[in-house]
């Protein structure tokens, strides 16, 4: 049997770790980090991720290993799964990072891994690539690990102490379906560990009695990452989930992974609406309630049976269902009703608040300053423009929806 070589390794497990969100990316295509004609082996396991500052750096994206001793009937890497397996030791990740990192291919390591042995056992070599890179080799790049929940509390205190960034798996948005698809997981240890993570990340923000400052502590944050489409929550209880999650964990995002059937998967729901665009609409919904003060109950009211439209992005199916509420006069508008505009964005509404304390707003100010006035157009009253009966028209949802495309042929 040939011995699996490290460019091997490289290409099963920057493939394997494509599952484990690490960007906002949704629903889009992936970039190519090598370029056309650049050695294909410099491409593999880099992505693109977001820092806190809002920076776009890129990440070596792999996964310490493909191997695992739970069987999660959602995942590829299930131990029942027939996939092509192999292991990095911690030297060859330090040694792939580092040999990346100094060739600028990227600003950082995105590490994550299934379970070999235990729990801790798992822990204990991502904690020491972390703590090998920062200590060993002055290694200041961003550093996301993915932490085990099942690992012994002081591992993942050290994670923290090493890596910019934490994250864990809340894996599905309902506890039973937790416990029906991932039996070796319990939804109260994954809660356990997240909360251990926000209160050490606390602590690390109060002085001592010294005065200094305590030690870093996953500066970043932590994120977590939930499964959509793998049981039968509906995007209302994903929501809710979400927003949960949020004010409990003060959680930096929640990822979204639109789970596809996989060969030999056991999670039988039929796909009845596309993975990819079911996804995308969360995100859009997750940012209305991050950023725009939706809550979740009034996104809910844009829905259909619990599920976000998917013709419409759900500003703009909300605004529809809720057209009592508009047209808004641009100049005296409260800033909580402007971000419900569909067309303003949070800087646009921003702008608007600065522009219009200097002078009135017309429809062409607004244009400048950001706002798509094509969506905007019905929810809005300006010198220049008004509405009229297109508020209330019963054609309006017809304006928005995506034009017909012709289905391929086979």
């Amino acid at each position: 049997m040939a011995r699996i070589t490290l460019q091997d390794k490289l290409a099963i497990l920057s493939d394997a770790a494509k599952y484990d969100a690490s960007c906002a990316s949704s629903g889009r295509g992936r970039r190519n980090a090598g370029g056309e004609g650049a050695d294909p082996t410099i491409g593999r396991g880099i992505c693109h991720a977001y820092t806190p500052d809002g920076r776009c750096i890129s990440l070596l994206k792999i996964l310490l290993t493909n191997f695992c001793i739970f069987d999660c009937s959602y995942c590829i890497n299930r131990v029942s799964s027939n996939v092509e397996r192999a292991r990095f030791s911690v030297e060859e990740v330090v040694t792939l990072t580092l040999e990346f990192f100094r060739r600028n291919y990227i600003e950082g390591l995105f590490l994550s891994s299934g379970i070999i042995q235990s729990p801790d056992h798992t822990m204990v070599e991502m904690v020491r690539i972390a703590r090998t890179l920062r200590l060993d080799h002055g290694f200041r790049g961003y550093i996301h690990l993915k932490t085990i929940p099942d690992a012994n509390p002081d591992l993942i205190r050290e994670a923290g102490l090493w890596a910019d960034r934490l994250s864990i798996n809340i894996e599905l948005p309902q506890d039973e379906s937790v416990r029906a698809l991932a039996p070796e997981k319990r939804p109260e240890t994954i809660r356990s560990a997240m909360a251990l993570v926000r209160l050490e990340g606390e602590a690390a923000q109060d002085k001592t009695l010294s005065g200094r400052k305590a030690a870093r502590f996953a500066p970043a944050g932590q994120s977590t990452q939930m499964i959509v489409g793998a049981d039968g929550a509906d995007d209302t209880a994903i929501l809710s989930t979400s927003s949960r999650l949020y004010t409990g964990y003060q959680l930096r995002r929640v990822y979204y992974s639109a789970f596809s059937p996989i060969p030999d998967a056991s999670p039988a729901l039929p796909l009845v609406r596309p993975p990819l665009l079911r996804e995308h609409r969360l995100y859009q919904a997750d940012w209305l309630l991050r950023f725009y003060g939706f809550s979740v109950e009034e996104i809910a009211t844009g829905t259909q049976g619990g599920y976000l439209d998917l013709e419409l992005d759900p500003k703009l199916a909300w605004a529809l269902r809720n057209r009592a509420d508009f047209p808004l006069d641009v100049n005296r508008a409260s800033r909580e009703m402007l971000l419900r505009v569909p067309g303003f964005g949070a800087r646009t509404v921003e702008r608007i608040l600065a522009a219009r304390s200097l002078h009135r707003l017309r429809f062409e100010d607004v244009a400048r300053l950001g706002a798509v006035m094509k969506k905007a157009q019905p929810f809005i009253v300006l010198p220049g423009w008004n509405p009229r009966g297109l508020t209330d028209s019963a054609l309006l949802r017809a304006r928005f929806k995506p034009a017909p495309k012709q289905p391929k042929l086979l």
